[in-house]
C-alpha cells in the first residue's frame, strides 16, 4: 500500500511531521508537495494530486490531505468520483471514517490538530478496515455514483 500526502502552507509543518512519523513506521508513504514553505500557495492543488494518485489504485492506496481547517483540502479532493475523503478531529473519528464510510482521502485540520493527536488519528485511519456490511456498501456505491 503507497499512502499520498499533500498540504498546503499552513499543513506543511504537519505534513512534514507525518511523513517523518509514518516513515519510522516503515510504511510507504509519497510526498506530493509541497517541498518547501510556500505562503501564497492553494490547498486544492495538493489535494487535486492526492485525489489523483490514490485513484490510480484505489485497492492499493490511500491519501492524507492537509490545510488550517481540513475542510479545502477535504472538499477538493471529493470533487473526484471515487474519492471519499472526510476531516478527523481525534481517532475515534478516523476509524468511524473509514469503517463506516470507506473514506480513503483523510483530510486534517492542522490549526486545530498538534501532532501527537495527528499521528493517532493516522493510526487509527490505517489500523481500520471497512465494513464489508451491505448497508455500508450501498451507502458507498450511493457515494461513487
Amino acid at each position: 500500500m503507497t499512502i499520498f500526502i499533500g498540504a498546503d502552507h499552513r499543513g506543511f509543518e504537519l505534513k512534514n511531521a507525518i511523513i517523518e512519523y509514518l516513515h519510522e513506521k516503515n510504511i510507504r508513504i509519497e510526498d506530493l508537495g509541497p517541498y518547501e514553505l510556500a505562503p501564497l500557495d492553494d490547498a486544492i492543488d495538493y489535494s487535486q494530486k492526492v485525489a489523483q494518485a490514490v485513484l490510480q489504485n484505489p485497492d492499493n492506496h490511500l491519501g492524507i490531505v492537509i490545510c488550517g481547517s481540513g475542510c479545502a483540502v477535504s472538499m477538493a479532493a471529493n470533487r473526484f468520483k471515487g474519492i471519499r475523503a472526510g476531516v478527523a478531529m481525534n481517532p475515534h473519528q478516523s476509524a468511524h471514517l473509514r469503517e463506516n464510510d470507506h473514506v480513503n482521502v483523510l483530510a486534517l485540520a492542522s490549526d486545530y490538530t498538534p501532532i501527537e493527536d495527528a499521528q493517532k488519528i493516522v493510526d487509527a485511519f490505517f489500523n481500520a478496515q471497512p465494513k464489508m456490511d451491505e448497508k455500508y456498501l450501498r451507502r458507498v456505491k450511493k457515494l461513487d455514483q
